[in-house]
């Protein structure tokens, strides 16, 4: 019999609250102690940020999987390197697909003017920034909250807190729109989907990489309404806000959304007929006792 203590440190809302506080401060520290000591080297600028994020993104990982292992005496299959290639690679595809889809119909119903082609070198900066909020993000959003969200309230719910979540922090960003919100809001559905699909943070890691890599790094484009990073390639992209985004970058467009409600669809209709969803723990509960009746 579990003592009140127990209860309450086994708690989803205190696992919820510990790992993230513990991640958040991790990677913020790596980042910044790393940071201090590549300053003081001659190594290129780019290749710091390279470091530093290799740094940050392999600390948050090893101390989620310390934790998590230990706090839930499991083994931390969501980050196993089982199926691994495939999960990255597919991952990869898929992000960088919709993302070159989306500035494909920039390109043919907007204008996207090419002022000027760089080097490879110019692409670390953004390639570092992209790995490293992505690996970030997941695991805070989906290892963490989805994840215990999921064992508790059941994947449907957790699907819709996770759009929420994901579309609600990106709506205090400039230029943001009631499209760019949708948009959003869909790609944190869709990451916890794949989180479903897989049960492996690799393949929503390498989509949520590749979307913002491809779109930053090589297109230049402005993600989230941050500010445009060094990239491959320069393009001046004017048209209508429906089409380009506006201040808010692709993922504020019309067919970014459409894009990826289409994937969203694809995907729920692959895990229910797979049965990958999981049910609120009361249901699960009745249908244990249901078996022994």
């Amino acid at each position: 019999m579990k003592t009140t203590k127990q209860n309450f440190l086994n708690s989803s809302l205190i696992r919820i609250f510990i790992g993230l506080i513990l991640c958040f401060a991790i990677f913020i520290l790596a980042q910044q102690v790393a940071g201090k000591i590549l300053d003081l080297t001659t190594i290129n600028k780019g290749f710091r940020n390279l470091f530093k994020s290799l740094i940050a993104s392999t600390s948050v990982i090893l101390v989620y999987i310390s934790f998590y292992r230990k706090y839930e005496k499991r083994e931390v299959t969501e980050l196993s390197s089982k199926r691994l290639f495939r999960n990255i690679a597919f991952g990869i595809l898929l992000g960088t697909a919709l993302q070159c889809l989306t500035m494909g119909v920039i390109y043919i119903f907007g204008d996207m003017e090419l002022i000027s082609t760089n080097s490879f070198s110019t692409i670390l900066t953004p390639f570092s920034i992209a790995f490293s909020v992505a690996i970030f993000e997941e695991i805070l959003l989906r290892g963490i909250i989805f994840r215990i969200t999921e064992e508790r309230f059941g994947s449907h719910i957790s699907l819709l807190i996770s759009a929420i979540i994901f579309g609600g922090v990106h709506l205090l960003n400039p230029g943001s729109t009631i499209i760019s919100s949708v948009c959003i809001g869909l790609v944190g559905f869709i990451f916890g989907a794949l989180f479903i699909y897989s049960r492996n943070l690799w393949l929503p890691i390498a989509v949520h990489f590749s979307w913002n890599f491809v779109q930053s790094g090589i297109f230049g484009a402005v993600t989230s309404g941050n500010d445009k990073t060094s990239s491959l390639f320069n393009f001046n992209i004017t048209g209508s806000e429906l089409i380009t985004g506006g201040a808010f970058g692709p993922e504020g467009t019309i067919q970014a959304t459409l894009l990826w409600l289409v994937v969203a669809i694809v995907l729920m209709i692959l895990i229910t007929k797979q049965n990958k969803l999981i049910k609120p723990l009361k249901k699960q509960n009745e249908k244990t006792e249901m078996l022994f009746l």
